[in-house]
């Protein structure tokens, strides 16, 4: 008979240490771990309304908050950092186990991420699972500036003052000069990181790849740009 309380719990404790890994790497990396407050989000943003699209097939990776308080209670990676979320997770994990069918979670989607609603343990015990979708109730909220996957929460006061400048000049050729310099940015981000990657795997040092300080690398590689440009893309 399968024990569902041991392998439960060793599902929990594997997750809380991955927790903790991620947590020291981001520290060493000097990136954000943690997921994005939605109502963070809304300060930085100006609504302009909200969308019922129903049930919908929606891809983990690109559920990056949540329009909660638990946002303190899992990581950028939704796995748990705090102890009191063992009972609650260990239930959703058992599930799985069972194979009980698990109600759709409850998102509010901007752009192309997602943030929970309801559902942070569903969220992260799927993601534990590396389950790539997950069913969820999906409610549109409509902005000037759609976000995408790769924005953090240091990125929000550059997007509001990005979102106030479209609202002042909508017109404004820079706008599309911005959103190609972007990409021409992550593309050398991209090659570069790429390029370091296969020097370290050659002399079979995969961890110094992961641990290198990626986040450092922008401002050089994006000299041309008098400031950052936050991580998201414009509306076409």
């Amino acid at each position: 008979m399968f024990d569902y309380q041991t392998q439960t719990k060793q599902d929990f404790n594997r997750a809380r240490f991955k927790a903790a890994l991620q947590q020291m790497l981001a520290g060493f990396r000097n990136r954000p771990n943690e997921l994005i407050s939605f109502d963070s989000v809304k300060r930085s943003l100006k609504i302009f309304g909200q969308n019922y699209l129903g049930v919908q097939s929606v891809p983990l990776s690109a559920i990056i908050g949540s329009a909660t308080l638990r946002y303190h209670d899992f990581d950028r990676a939704f796995l748990p950092t705090q102890d009191f979320t063992e009972s609650r997770w260990r239930r959703v994990d058992e599930a799985y186990y069972a194979a009980k069918n698990l109600p759709p979670v409850s998102l509010y989607k901007i752009g192309d991420v997602y943030f929970v609603r309801d559902g942070h343990h569903r969220v992260s015990v799927a993601r534990e699972k590396n389950q790539e979708y997950i069913d969820a109730e999906v409610i549109e909220v409509k902005t000037r500036v759609p976000l995408t996957p790769e924005l953090v929460a240091n990125d929000l006061e550059i997007v509001g003052e990005y979102d106030k400048f479209i609202a002042r000049y909508p017109s404004a050729s820079m706008i599309k000069e911005a959103r190609k310099q972007r990409q021409e940015c992550l593309k050398r981000l991209i090659d570069s990181e790429m390029y370091v990657a296969r020097f370290y795997l050659g002399r079979n040092k995969p961890k110094a790849t992961a641990l290198r300080p990626i986040a450092h690398q922008v401002p050089r590689l994006c000299s041309r740009r008098r400031k950052r440009k936050p991580r998201f893309r414009t509306s076409s």
